[in-house]
């Protein structure tokens, strides 16, 4: 049975469900989901989760992501990238100096107002939807926290490429939209490349181009436990093996509380489990049924 991890390179034009449903094809196997949604016209990494390791999508959107991303400066669009349509366009007298002024608050906690072009649901309809047909409806701000935001390149009086660190559900198009905004002269999202995901980097990724002509697609798979490099290593005895199999919980007085990956005697990985009160407890098993 394949199950495992690939790390994708997203091509620009491609979906996140469109790079699923080619894996589907390759690998013959229905179970593919990703960790991370990224917009069509941006690239970089796309965790891709295969089989049984499908169990682990919902721990891969947790993690911090990493983006470099160019920052138009002087044009405001419906989706606050380039590929909408241009509102509005102002000329831009910014220094490089009062760009690094304005970055500044936006690093740390912030607010942010999710984009109408987008996939968060109001009342059951899909923002994007909405945006369609032209209208607009109050979303609240959302709480999101900045953790890194630098300026990498400046290309041209206008154009900025800027690295942003950030918590899950950040809209770097918003990001730009609002650094625009706070400068006075607008701004939009021109690019956008994820260099990190899940704690996955580039380094680790491969072209679909490299996935197609590989003469062992399966290869080139991750396994699961990879994904929870940075839980603490726990090995059972057969004994607690068979709990864990069975969903029981483990009495194993003096283990330290926390949160383990866990593994059998012949180095399976069976489960993320939590200890606690010398108990140990399966948060989501992993061995193959």
């Amino acid at each position: 049975m394949v199950s495992g991890i690939l790390v994708i390179d997203k091509p620009a034009g491609w979906t996140s469900m469109d790079v699923c449903a080619k894996l589907r094809g390759i690998f013959h196997e229905k179970r593919v989901g990703h960790g991370g949604t990224l917009d069509p016209m941006a690239t970089g990494v796309l965790p891709v989760f295969i089989g049984r390791a499908t169990r682990a999508v919902e721990f891969a959107e947790k993690p911090d992501k990493e983006y470099i991303a160019a920052l138009k400066l002087g044009v405001i669009t419906n989706t606050q990238d380039t590929s909408g349509e241009v509102l509005e366009e102002r000329p831009v007298q910014v220094s490089r100096e009062q760009l690094e002024a304005v970055l500044e608050r936006f690093r740390g906690d912030i607010l942010q107002m999710p984009p109408m072009y987008s996939a968060i649901k109001i009342n059951g309809k899909k923002l994007y939807e909405l945006a369609r047909k032209g209208r607009e409806v109050e979303r609240p701000a959302r709480p999101v926290t900045i953790k890194a935001l630098e300026i990498v390149e400046q290309q041209g009086k206008d154009l900025y490429m800027i690295q942003v660190r950030c918590t899950k559900g950040t809209y770097i198009r918003t990001l730009c939209h609002d650094i625009g905004q706070a400068l006075g002269c607008g701004g939009c999202m021109a690019s956008l490349r994820r260099t990190m995901a899940a704690g996955f980097t580039l380094e680790r990724a491969h072209t679909l181009e490299d996935v197609q002509t590989a003469p062992d697609p399966t290869a080139l798979l991750l396994p699961v436990d990879s994904l929870f490099r940075d839980w603490a290593r726990l090995m059972v005895s057969a004994g607690v093996e068979k709990k864990i199999r069975n969903g029981m919980t483990a009495v194993l007085p003096g283990l330290i509380p926390g949160e383990y990956r866990v593994y059998s005697q012949d180095e399976i990985f069976l489960a993320l489990c939590r200890a606690q009160g010398g108990k140990l407890t399966t948060i989501k098993s992993f061995f193959e049924v």
